[in-house]
């Protein structure tokens, strides 16, 4: 199975300029942990919901404070014709739960741990160590 296959097209996306306080009111609107952020229908970067808890635990302002200013620029991506194991192994690698997908450069979708969950149970194992690293004591269950 592909990335294609099980991506979600359907992105939401932000300019980097967009003020922290919007992106969460709409990450809350949407039921999403994240913003693929936009500079000329480029990828710039991800505003994902540990971006946000940071700032707030540095008490910056987040209807003054910008994406760009606090999102994470090194974004790894993936093709649409990828292979789902390749999805999971870097997700697992990364330590990272959501993939934007790529076509050259342009963003055709995204792929998050919750949507390979649901489609592949063969992948929970791998999912499950994603999660025993981020929860030191978790084993799975």
């Amino acid at each position: 199975m592909l990335v294609k296959d099980v991506m979600q097209r359907n992105v939401v996306v932000a300019e980097e300029n967009v003020k922290i306080k919007e992106a969460a009111n709409i990450m809350g609107k949407y039921h999403i942990g994240s913003i693929v952020i936009m500079k000329k229908d480029k990828v710039v970067g991800i505003l994902t919901e540990r971006n946000i808890l940071n700032a707030v635990a540095e008490g910056m302002d987040l209807a003054l404070t910008e994406a760009k200013d606090i999102m994470t620029k090194k974004v790894i991506t993936i093709s649409p014709t990828d292979a789902i194991d390749d999805a999971t192994k870097i997700m697992v690698d990364n330590k990272i739960k959501k993939l934007p997908v790529v076509d050259g450069e342009k963003l055709v979708g995204i792929i998050t741990a919750s949507d390979i969950a649901v489609i592949q149970p063969k992948l929970i194992e791998n999912l499950a160590r994603l999660l025993a690293v981020k929860i030191p004591m978790y084993k799975g269950g």
